[in-house]
């Protein structure tokens, strides 16, 4: 069997408030609910747990998602129409635009409990030939 990453454990504020946010922005579904986790399934199989924990151990991290152009457009609809602050750049340099890398779009916002979430279209270094 080849390696493949089955699931990360993602720490928030409220794990329902999170994961809600997830999938209510990527147009997913919450997958199962066991103990202090509740599971969003992505496409490739792995599930993104999230766990509730005190809000002052929670560091935050940075989960970059490869989405189709169709999946950036509706995802970035809802961040407009929500009012989330979304930035071109993972320094907030650029707000309330997005960036056009490696011939594809990207953009970058928080989620409810303080992580960086990035979408992008393109992997960096674009596609391999």
């Amino acid at each position: 069997m080849s390696v493949e990453l089955n699931h990360t454990i993602i720490h928030a504020r409220d794990n329902r408030e999170s994961a809600e946010f997830f999938t209510n922005l990527l147009d997913l579904h919450i997958t199962a609910e066991w103990g202090p986790f509740i599971a969003v399934g992505l496409s490739n199989g792995v599930t993104l747990d999230f766990a509730t924990i005190p809000a002052d151990r929670i560091t935050p991290q940075h989960y970059a998602f490869l989405v189709s152009d169709e999946e950036f457009d509706a995802a970035y609809a809802r961040i407009t129409q929500r009012g989330i602050e979304h930035y071109a750049d993972p320094h907030g340099q650029q707000p309330n635009t997005i960036n056009h890398n490696d011939g594809g779009r990207g953009v970058y916002f928080m989620d409810p409990a303080g992580h960086a979430m990035e979408l992008l279209t393109v992997p960096y270094g674009g596609w391999p030939s």
